[in-house]
């Protein structure tokens, strides 16, 4: 083996052991990403059937029970 095969060999395992390094330091950042902002599927679950929770509307007596206010905040910056 002559000093050119030797040299291409070392540069060739650096470059591979650099591109490898890479490659995980991706993944990590991907799979964090991922990780982020992943919503979990809820799929075969007892609430996952109901696509809209029940709503309650008020009724005429609850609203004429509740007096109509102006908020407090009297000086808006």
């Amino acid at each position: 083996m002559d000093v050119d095969t030797a040299a291409e060999i070392l540069a060739g395992s650096i470059l591979t052991g650099m591109a490898f390094i890479v490659f995980v330091i991706t993944i990590v950042v991907i799979n964090n990403i991922i990780h982020k902002y992943w919503k979990p599927v809820k799929i075969f679950t007892a609430d996952s059937w109901h696509f809209n929770p029940p709503t309650r509307y008020a009724t005429e007596e609850e609203l004429a029970r509740i007096a109509p206010t102006l908020e407090d905040n009297k000086k808006v910056n």
